[in-house]
């Protein structure tokens, strides 16, 4: 069981991610990458693609080092995922290489409690420059093969998931908004808890918590081993509105071949309501993209758009409900 235990200051200072984590993404991707595809079938298609990427681009070497660290179910280190991140996959690579011996050993030595670790994460552990900067190339490659191809998803899927979170935010306070976040998260003032591999208390005592929606997460969320680090909980978005890693690799996508990539993905985004110009952050388009997009599916009765005071906001009908659903249903069979 985890528990993050909150303070009445703690309450305040609770953020979303303003976008997906690129070195969570890679790390988490890593274990998709060899999971049974059977277990979460939803990224089946999204392995498949991988794994050929992988093969293709003769990286089995650059996944064959980062398993050393990251294995097929357990600890990982934390300095894998520095908080520097948030401002890009660049800036968290070079955190990466900038990390201190003593933090290298510090990792190394807990994740060797667990498990054998391969000779050369001894050297890593002892400051070996050479050896760390092997493993940030891999963390580079492995990123732009299996991740980035499905970026666009992977940002609409964590913008929609913003936008819940904050809608809930909005209608409730914090409060409110951290009961959201049921089933995988569950608020029982003043303890967030969850299902977790192992009985672990998280004591934010006044530091708040950065709450980090992730696209390859799966199940439990994931929490930082070093309680000396800004707390963060990296927690599962929900797919099946999107359900686009369902498919991706597939030669044949019917939604996105009758309205076009874009516009399938500014459907999709639309789980919850949304402005022009959220949409557009959300996709990595302009807003002035985003809302002709929304006209033509406005005009196929897909989309309904009521406007308050300046502020107009876009919901998807019961038709595109069905459509999406339509898609589920189709791809699971």
């Amino acid at each position: 069981m985890l528990r993050i235990i909150f303070h009445d200051a703690d309450l305040s200072r609770v953020r979303v991610a303003r976008a997906p984590d690129p070195l969570w993404e890679t790390v988490l991707g890593l274990y998709r990458l060899t999971a049974d595809a059977e277990d979460v079938p939803v990224f089946a298609g999204w392995q498949r693609t991988a794994r050929i990427a992988v093969h293709e681009q003769g990286l089995r070497g650059a996944v064959g080092l980062l398993r050393g660290l990251v294995p097929k179910a357990g600890y990982f280190p934390d300095f894998l995922t520095p908080a520097e991140a948030d401002g890009g996959l660049t800036a968290g690579l070079a955190a990466v290489r900038d990390t201190p011996r003593e933090r290298l050993s510090r990792d190394i030595g807990h994740a060797g409690r667990t498990r054998r670790l391969p000779s050369w994460v001894g050297r890593l552990g002892h400051g070996d420059r050479g050896v760390l900067d092997d493993l940030v190339r891999a963390m580079d490659l492995v990123h732009r093969a299996v991740v980035r191809p499905v970026w666009d998803e992977v940002e609409a899927a964590v913008g929609v998931e913003r936008s819940v979170r904050a809608t809930a935010l909005l209608d409730g306070g914090v409060t409110a908004m951290l009961d959201s976040l049921r089933p995988v998260l569950r608020w029982d003032p003043p303890v967030l808890s969850a299902d977790y591999p192992l009985p672990l208390d998280v004591r934010l005592d006044g530091r708040g918590l950065l709450l980090i929606p992730s696209y390859f997460c799966w199940g439990k969320p994931v929490v930082l081993a070093d309680p000396g680090l800004p707390p963060v909980v990296v927690y599962p978005v929900e797919h099946p509105p999107s359900w686009l890693a369902g498919v991706a690799g597939r030669s044949a996508r019917p939604l996105e071949a009758l309205l076009g990539r874009t516009r399938a993905a500014v459907l999709a985004a639309l789980a919850t309501t949304s402005t022009s110009t959220e949409l557009g952050a959300r996709l990595g388009i302009s807003t002035a993209s985003a809302s002709e997009h929304v006209g033509v599916l406005r005009d196929a009765g897909l989309v309904v758009s009521r406007r308050t005071g300046r502020i107009v906001r876009h919901a998807p009908t019961p038709l595109a409900a069905a459509v999406l659903e339509g898609r589920l249903r189709t791809f699971r069979t």
